[in-house]
């Protein structure tokens, strides 16, 4: 694993990539106030339903009104229905499933693992993705201040059934292949993409939630929990998911999957923000660590102090 290569648009984030990413976790972190609110009365899948659908419906619009035409997706239908089940089906299910039985702190560590995942399937897989001691470095500082920053909660919740934190692995490793996959869809306008993944999810989850709930109970949720539900909807799924596929664009699969170790952080500080939660040490400990990891990653800081320009980096 060399750390003297050139590095490459995939290797090393743009400022405008860092701004998306950025910005990508804020949301992401910003859908678990909607979250709680839409699972007090509504089933975590027929959630996902309705999450994916009303997206699906949005950008559907969204591509008539404003353009590019819906009819670039139609020739990789096959390969849509694929990213479908690799970054909601599969993922969702099974996060779903090990939340069961396990917290949520061992879950969100388990999820901070997908960049890990990418890292090693794309050196694996791809030409222009290879591992370097600043990536492994950085993603396990990123990895070591999640656990921090969820500190005691972490330790109440590492009991639970060995298959449930497998689930959760298994979660990520499948957003991993997702993110990896993803890259087959450049040259694809991200409002086409992320319409055609959601597409592909709507048509595979409405019957199967027709099929296994009674389609009476569907719709009786309150005006508060409809107000979440569309929240998820259109910002943190129609709009983020732009976002994410723009960012996957831009600086590549590895460094587009760093947004589960942003999530958590905005998360935590924007219930400090908004619902007046206190922020501990340790979460501002673990805080400070994930954003070491990043530094790592990114590079430019280190050369610098070494006494090298940082690097210009094309954002295609």
């Amino acid at each position: 694993m060399s750390t003297e290569a050139p590095r490459s648009s995939a290797d090393q984030l743009s400022l405008q990539a860092w701004s998306l990413l950025i910005l990508l976790g804020v949301i992401w972190g910003g859908s678990f106030f909607f979250g709680r609110i839409a699972v007090s009365e509504m089933p975590p899948l027929v959630l996902v339903m309705f999450r994916v659908t009303i997206a699906a419906l949005v950008l559907q619009l969204w591509l008539l009104a404003r353009g590019p035409s819906f009819r670039l997706a139609l020739p990789m239908a096959a390969q849509f229905f694929a990213l479908a089940v690799l970054n909601n089906i599969i993922p969702f299910s099974l996060i779903f499933l090990g939340q069961t039985e396990l917290g949520a702190g061992i879950a969100a560590v388990l999820n901070a693992t997908t960049p890990f995942w990418t890292v090693v399937l794309a050196n694996m897989l791809t030409s222009d993705e290879k591992l370097s001691w600043a990536k492994v470095l950085g993603i396990g500082f990123g990895i070591a201040g999640t656990c921090v920053m969820i500190g005691p909660g972490l330790v109440a919740g590492l009991g639970g059934p060995i298959w449930a934190k497998l689930a959760l692995v298994g979660a990520a490793v499948s957003y991993a292949f997702a993110f990896i996959f993803a890259r087959r869809f450049r040259g694809v306008p991200p409002p086409v993409i992320a319409t055609g993944q959601l597409t592909a999810s709507s048509i595979i989850m409405v019957p199967l939630i027709l099929m296994t709930y009674s389609p009476h109970g569907l719709f009786a949720a309150s005006a508060g929990v409809w107000a979440a539900v569309l929240a998820l909807a259109v910002l943190a799924t129609s709009f983020a998911y732009i976002l994410y596929f723009r960012i996957i664009a831009l600086a590549g699969a590895t460094n587009a999957s760093l947004v589960t170790l942003i999530v958590p952080v905005t998360a935590v500080l924007l219930g400090a923000l908004f619902l007046g939660e206190r922020l501990h040490v340790f979460e501002i400990a673990g805080m400070a660590l994930i954003a070491l990891g990043l530094i790592t990653i990114d590079g430019r800081f280190f050369r610098l102090l070494r006494g090298h320009p940082p690097t210009l980096v094309n954002t295609k």
